[in-house]
Protein backbone atom coordinates (compact mmCIF):
# COMPACT_ATOMS: atom_id res chain seq x y z
CA UNK A 1 0.00 0.00 0.00
CA UNK A 2 0.82 3.52 -0.40
CA UNK A 3 -0.11 6.22 1.48
CA UNK A 4 -2.00 9.31 0.49
CA UNK A 5 -2.15 11.80 3.14
CA UNK A 6 -2.95 15.61 3.97
CA UNK A 7 -0.60 18.21 3.96
CA UNK A 8 -0.73 18.76 8.01
CA UNK A 9 0.30 14.72 8.19
CA UNK A 10 3.22 15.58 5.89
CA UNK A 11 4.28 18.28 7.76
CA UNK A 12 4.06 16.83 11.26
CA UNK A 13 5.68 13.45 10.01
CA UNK A 14 8.81 15.56 8.38
CA UNK A 15 9.11 17.54 12.17
CA UNK A 16 9.26 14.20 13.69
CA UNK A 17 12.01 12.91 11.41
CA UNK A 18 13.92 15.86 11.86
CA UNK A 19 13.40 15.52 15.64
CA UNK A 20 14.26 11.82 15.39
CA UNK A 21 17.83 12.68 14.07
CA UNK A 22 17.38 13.25 9.92
CA UNK A 23 18.89 16.77 9.79
CA UNK A 24 16.63 18.86 7.21
CA UNK A 25 19.31 19.56 4.74
CA UNK A 26 19.52 15.71 4.46
CA UNK A 27 16.08 15.50 3.80
CA UNK A 28 16.64 18.29 1.44
CA UNK A 29 18.73 16.41 -0.25
CA UNK A 30 17.16 13.38 -0.33
CA UNK A 31 14.21 15.38 -2.32
CA UNK A 32 15.95 16.90 -5.08
CA UNK A 33 17.92 13.35 -5.66
CA UNK A 34 14.27 11.99 -5.99
CA UNK A 35 13.35 14.75 -8.96
CA UNK A 36 16.24 14.37 -10.32
CA UNK A 37 16.18 10.45 -10.45
CA UNK A 38 12.32 10.54 -11.61
CA UNK A 39 12.88 13.00 -14.91
CA UNK A 40 15.13 13.17 -17.99
CA UNK A 41 16.95 16.75 -18.21
CA UNK A 42 17.73 16.94 -21.57
CA UNK A 43 19.54 20.15 -22.71
CA UNK A 44 18.58 23.58 -21.03
CA UNK A 45 17.08 23.37 -17.87
CA UNK A 46 15.60 26.44 -15.87
CA UNK A 47 14.62 26.20 -12.08
CA UNK A 48 12.03 28.38 -10.91
CA UNK A 49 12.08 29.14 -7.23
CA UNK A 50 10.65 30.80 -4.10
CA UNK A 51 11.56 31.78 -0.99
CA UNK A 52 10.36 28.68 0.96
CA UNK A 53 11.92 24.88 1.32
CA UNK A 54 10.42 24.51 -2.23
CA UNK A 55 13.06 26.70 -3.69
CA UNK A 56 15.19 24.93 -1.71
CA UNK A 57 14.88 21.57 -3.03
CA UNK A 58 15.63 23.75 -6.99
CA UNK A 59 18.53 24.96 -5.07
CA UNK A 60 19.51 21.41 -4.04
CA UNK A 61 18.98 19.74 -7.56
CA UNK A 62 20.86 22.75 -9.31
CA UNK A 63 23.80 21.10 -7.40
CA UNK A 64 22.85 17.73 -8.30
CA UNK A 65 22.66 18.76 -12.29
CA UNK A 66 25.96 20.86 -11.64
CA UNK A 67 27.43 18.02 -10.70
CA UNK A 68 26.59 15.80 -13.31
CA UNK A 69 27.47 18.30 -16.21
CA UNK A 70 24.64 20.11 -17.10
CA UNK A 71 24.58 23.43 -15.76
CA UNK A 72 21.18 24.72 -14.59
CA UNK A 73 19.85 28.15 -14.45
CA UNK A 74 17.84 29.44 -11.41
CA UNK A 75 15.07 31.66 -12.05
CA UNK A 76 13.74 33.38 -8.92
CA UNK A 77 11.07 35.86 -7.76
CA UNK A 78 12.12 35.80 -4.38
CA UNK A 79 14.97 37.98 -2.75
CA UNK A 80 15.21 36.49 0.73
CA UNK A 81 15.50 32.82 1.30
CA UNK A 82 14.34 29.60 4.20
CA UNK A 83 17.26 28.87 6.22
CA UNK A 84 18.05 25.27 4.17
CA UNK A 85 17.20 26.93 0.35
CA UNK A 86 20.22 29.75 1.15
CA UNK A 87 22.45 26.68 2.23
CA UNK A 88 21.85 24.70 -0.73
CA UNK A 89 21.51 28.34 -2.89
CA UNK A 90 24.97 29.26 -1.29
CA UNK A 91 26.36 25.59 -2.83
CA UNK A 92 24.94 25.63 -5.88
CA UNK A 93 26.91 29.27 -6.65
CA UNK A 94 29.93 28.08 -5.40
CA UNK A 95 29.26 25.22 -8.58
CA UNK A 96 29.07 27.69 -10.74
CA UNK A 97 25.06 28.01 -11.11
CA UNK A 98 23.60 31.65 -12.02
CA UNK A 99 20.67 32.68 -9.91
CA UNK A 100 18.79 35.42 -12.05
CA UNK A 101 15.63 37.24 -10.85
CA UNK A 102 12.31 36.54 -12.46
CA UNK A 103 11.72 39.00 -15.36
CA UNK A 104 8.40 38.65 -17.02
CA UNK A 105 9.07 41.42 -19.98
CA UNK A 106 12.32 38.37 -20.35
CA UNK A 107 11.11 35.51 -22.65
CA UNK A 108 13.38 32.50 -21.41
CA UNK A 109 14.15 29.35 -23.55
CA UNK A 110 14.41 25.95 -21.98
CA UNK A 111 14.35 22.59 -22.86
CA UNK A 112 13.27 21.63 -19.26
CA UNK A 113 11.49 23.55 -16.00
CA UNK A 114 11.35 22.49 -12.80
CA UNK A 115 9.04 24.32 -10.56
CA UNK A 116 10.10 24.79 -7.22
CA UNK A 117 8.24 28.15 -6.49
CA UNK A 118 5.13 27.43 -4.06
CA UNK A 119 5.03 23.87 -1.68
CA UNK A 120 2.23 22.25 -0.51
CA UNK A 121 0.88 24.68 2.36
CA UNK A 122 -0.16 27.23 -0.30
CA UNK A 123 -3.49 27.94 -0.18
CA UNK A 124 -6.01 30.87 -2.61
CA UNK A 125 -5.11 32.59 -5.46
CA UNK A 126 -1.28 32.95 -6.87
CA UNK A 127 -0.67 36.87 -6.96
CA UNK A 128 2.10 39.20 -7.89
CA UNK A 129 5.52 37.91 -9.00
CA UNK A 130 4.79 34.64 -8.43
CA UNK A 131 1.30 34.19 -10.78
CA UNK A 132 3.26 35.97 -13.81
CA UNK A 133 6.07 33.24 -13.47
CA UNK A 134 3.15 30.69 -13.16
CA UNK A 135 1.84 31.91 -16.58
CA UNK A 136 5.51 31.93 -18.20
CA UNK A 137 6.26 28.53 -17.33
CA UNK A 138 2.82 27.48 -18.84
CA UNK A 139 3.05 29.48 -21.78
CA UNK A 140 6.30 27.03 -22.61
CA UNK A 141 7.44 24.89 -24.63
CA UNK A 142 9.72 23.22 -22.16
CA UNK A 143 8.84 19.76 -20.41
CA UNK A 144 7.97 20.74 -17.24
CA UNK A 145 8.09 18.82 -13.62
CA UNK A 146 6.70 20.01 -10.47
CA UNK A 147 8.94 19.49 -7.45
CA UNK A 148 6.36 18.18 -4.84
CA UNK A 149 3.34 19.91 -6.04
CA UNK A 150 2.24 21.80 -8.66
CA UNK A 151 2.69 25.63 -7.88
CA UNK A 152 -0.91 27.11 -6.84
CA UNK A 153 -2.42 23.68 -6.33
CA UNK A 154 -4.00 23.34 -2.72
CA UNK A 155 -2.48 20.60 -1.07
CA UNK A 156 -5.61 18.77 0.46
CA UNK A 157 -8.34 19.77 -2.00
CA UNK A 158 -6.60 19.49 -5.24
CA UNK A 159 -8.43 22.86 -6.43
CA UNK A 160 -6.49 25.94 -7.59
CA UNK A 161 -7.27 29.44 -9.68
CA UNK A 162 -3.92 29.04 -11.28
CA UNK A 163 -1.75 26.36 -11.05
CA UNK A 164 1.69 25.73 -13.04
CA UNK A 165 0.84 23.07 -15.71
CA UNK A 166 3.56 19.51 -15.93
CA UNK A 167 4.42 16.62 -17.39
CA UNK A 168 5.35 15.09 -13.99
CA UNK A 169 4.82 15.84 -10.24
CA UNK A 170 7.47 14.25 -8.13
CA UNK A 171 5.32 14.16 -4.88
CA UNK A 172 7.83 14.05 -1.96
CA UNK A 173 7.44 11.23 0.97
CA UNK A 174 3.90 10.45 0.14
CA UNK A 175 0.96 11.31 -2.11
CA UNK A 176 -0.35 14.28 -1.06
CA UNK A 177 -4.46 14.49 -1.16
CA UNK A 178 -4.63 17.32 -3.60
CA UNK A 179 -2.16 15.71 -6.15
CA UNK A 180 -4.42 12.55 -6.22
CA UNK A 181 -8.08 14.49 -6.77
CA UNK A 182 -6.35 16.62 -9.35
CA UNK A 183 -4.48 14.11 -11.03
CA UNK A 184 -5.56 13.43 -14.87
CA UNK A 185 -6.99 17.10 -14.93
CA UNK A 186 -5.97 20.37 -16.46
CA UNK A 187 -2.66 20.77 -14.21
CA UNK A 188 -1.61 16.92 -12.93
CA UNK A 189 -0.98 15.11 -15.68
CA UNK A 190 0.84 12.31 -13.93
CA UNK A 191 2.40 11.54 -10.49
CA UNK A 192 5.48 10.00 -8.89
CA UNK A 193 6.25 9.71 -5.11
CA UNK A 194 9.74 9.30 -3.59
CA UNK A 195 10.46 7.79 -0.38
CA UNK A 196 13.22 9.99 1.12
CA UNK A 197 13.14 8.41 4.61
CA UNK A 198 9.80 10.28 6.62
CA UNK A 199 7.53 7.47 8.91
CA UNK A 200 3.83 8.86 8.19
CA UNK A 201 3.08 10.52 11.18
CA UNK A 202 -0.93 8.79 10.64
CA UNK A 203 -1.88 6.42 8.33
CA UNK A 204 -5.07 8.12 6.06
CA UNK A 205 -5.59 6.63 2.61
CA UNK A 206 -3.53 4.64 0.36
CA UNK A 207 -2.84 3.42 -2.82
CA UNK A 208 -3.18 -0.34 -4.23
CA UNK A 209 0.23 -1.60 -5.34
CA UNK A 210 -0.32 -3.70 -8.59
CA UNK A 211 0.18 -6.91 -7.02
CA UNK A 212 -2.55 -5.74 -4.47
CA UNK A 213 -4.68 -4.56 -6.87
CA UNK A 214 -4.14 -8.10 -8.75
CA UNK A 215 -4.71 -10.12 -5.79
CA UNK A 216 -8.51 -8.10 -5.33
CA UNK A 217 -9.40 -9.03 -8.85
CA UNK A 218 -10.21 -5.32 -10.00
CA UNK A 219 -10.09 -4.44 -13.73
CA UNK A 220 -6.67 -3.88 -14.86
CA UNK A 221 -7.99 -0.96 -16.99
CA UNK A 222 -9.60 1.33 -14.39
CA UNK A 223 -7.46 3.60 -12.62
CA UNK A 224 -8.82 4.93 -9.87
CA UNK A 225 -11.30 3.42 -8.07
CA UNK A 226 -13.98 6.00 -7.02
CA UNK A 227 -14.75 5.29 -3.27
CA UNK A 228 -11.73 4.17 -1.86
CA UNK A 229 -8.15 5.93 -2.75
CA UNK A 230 -7.19 3.34 -4.77
CA UNK A 231 -5.04 3.81 -7.31
CA UNK A 232 -3.57 1.79 -10.49
CA UNK A 233 -0.34 2.56 -12.05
Amino acid sequence: MIDVISVDNMRLSDAAAIRGGIPSLELMARAAQGIYDSFSYEGKTDIYVGSGNNGGDGFALACILASEGNMPTIVSVADHYSEDAAYYKKKAEELGVAVIPYDKDTKREADVIVDCLLGTGFKGDVRGSYKDAIESVNSSSARVVSADINSGLNGDSGEASLAVISDLTVSIGAHKRGLIKALRGRYVKAVTVVDIGIPINNKEDFFLTNEEWKALGLPPDLYIYEGAVTYYR
